[in-house]
């Protein structure tokens, strides 16, 4: 009888992404992670962080594809679906920068994101500041910081908490400030379709409350049509009996918005998260999305 063989854990080459793949290879016995290349297309595009491992996932050359949950598109391809949900990391987004919170940051300063959501939830809450574009991975932007004149810079803590760094964190943003992205600090498991064992294997080491909570964030934000060029927060987070979704959708320059949260069941994730976007859109978050993408 010979040993089954060990699974491929399909993965970007980024040193966030291969933390990342290695926190889930290390609960599956004898997985190993693949390195697969980012397809070519727009820096902005988010979506191609996901689509060289999806290529990879589809023609058999690994079992599973590990995502960083906020990058994984609200809709999948056919052959592929979601089978599970790593324990979530701390959603929350980070301030990095001589300032205990957004209070402190002194007017004017020069703040560097890449992201349309946090730019607009930034502006929104101080329409002084400057903000300003930020690429590169997390040790990229965190050196930028110290080389280049940024005042602070605004990352996820998930991925500071991945690499060791969480000690570079200044403050973190309440939820009714900055909205984190649907999917922040929340690994998404992918498999084939017509591959149930390794899609039992994720089911497996599935974390419950992390995939009620990404079930209510995915759902919102395909309610909202909301896209990789559209600035859209929804956040789950559950507690206790309560299941909480906040949601915020803004135009770019923070300049109009619309926040909103729901609570309850947590055995509806999916009804709650429909109930959010139900709310924003009457409040005028679907006009101000479709404004957003055609300003992007």
């Amino acid at each position: 009888m010979t040993d089954a063989p060990a699974l491929r854990l399909g993965t970007r080459g980024s040193s966030l992404a291969l933390a990342q793949a290695q926190s889930v290879a290390g609960t599956l016995p004898g997985a190993e992670v693949v390195t697969v290349p980012s397809t070519d297309s727009d820096p902005g595009d988010k979506e191609r962080f996901v689509r060289g491992v999806e290529r990879a996932l589809i023609a058999g050359e690994v079992d599973l594809g590990v995502h960083s949950a906020k990058d994984l598109p609200g809709r999948r391809p056919d052959e592929l679906r979601l089978a599970g949900v790593a324990a979530r990391e701390d959603p929350l987004d980070a301030y990095v920068g001589p300032a205990s919170s957004l209070d402190e940051v002194p007017a004017g300063a020069r703040v560097g994101t890449s992201s349309l959501r946090r730019r607009s939830q930034l502006l929104a809450l101080r329409d002084d500041l400057e903000v300003v574009g930020l690429r590169g991975n997390v040790d990229t932007r965190l050196r930028k910081l110290t080389e280049d004149s940024y005042d602070g810079i605004v990352l996820a803590t998930a991925g500071l908490r991945r690499l060791g760094r969480e000690d570079e964190i200044a403050f973190t943003f309440g939820l009714d400030q900055m909205t984190p992205a649907p999917g922040q600090g929340s690994l998404a498991i992918e498999t084939r379709r017509d591959d149930p064992a390794s899609a039992a294997e994720a089911a497996r080491i599935s974390d419950h409350d992390a995939l009620v909570e990404l079930t209510a964030e995915r759902t919102a934000v395909v309610a909202l049509d909301a896209t990789c060029q559209t600035p859209v927060g929804v956040c789950a987070r559950l507690a206790g009996d309560e299941l909480a979704v906040y949601g915020y959708a803004g135009l770019p320059d923070g300049s109009e918005w619309v926040r909103d949260r729901v609570a309850g069941d947590p055995e509806q994730p999916a009804a709650l998260g429909q109930s959010l976007a139900d709310r924003m859109i009457a409040a005028g978050a679907r006009d101000i999305l479709q404004r957003s993408e055609a300003t992007a």
